[in-house]
């Protein structure tokens, strides 16, 4: 599996998708630093919501081989700047979690469109707790 580093706002899933895509219970855990694993580097979200710890989010990508920008259909709001993927010399994917939320498709579409915006090459569809799209995430990151 190629390694990714998660980004996105405090409560948007990030640490819910590295527990589901390695198998594990969902549990709720605040993420105060960042954490690495084998194939995961898991980001605090006030590392989005405050830039002055984009450097932060650049260093610890440099691990990475992958970036996914994640964003949860409840963030209604642009959590991304336009073009924010630039910063990053690497493939630079958006993740819109929390699917099973949705209260409708256009919530779903919405997100897509800012994490296009954002610069994400790519765009998945997951939900940790059903498990959806979870597969073809995975797919992706192993390669296939």
């Amino acid at each position: 599996m190629r390694k990714i580093i998660l980004m996105g706002a405090v409560g948007c899933g990030k640490t819910t998708l590295c527990q589901a895509l390695k198998g594990e219970a969902l549990s709720y855990n605040k993420t105060q630093a960042v954490s690495y694993y084998p194939d995961m580097i898991d980001t605090p979200g006030e590392f989005i919501l405050h830039r002055q710890y984009y450097s932060a989010l650049s260093v610890s990508a440099a691990d990475a081989e992958v970036v996914c920008i994640v964003q949860s259909v409840t963030e209604l709001e642009q959590v991304f700047s336009p073009g924010f993927a630039s910063m990053f010399p690497k493939q630079v994917v958006g993740i819109v979690s929390k699917t099973d939320l949705a209260q409708n498709d256009e919530q779903i579409e919405q997100i897509r469109q800012q994490l296009e915006a954002a610069g994400a090459e790519k765009i998945f569809y997951a939900s940790s707790v059903n498990q959806a799209g979870l597969e073809e995430l995975r797919s992706f990151l192993e390669g296939e």
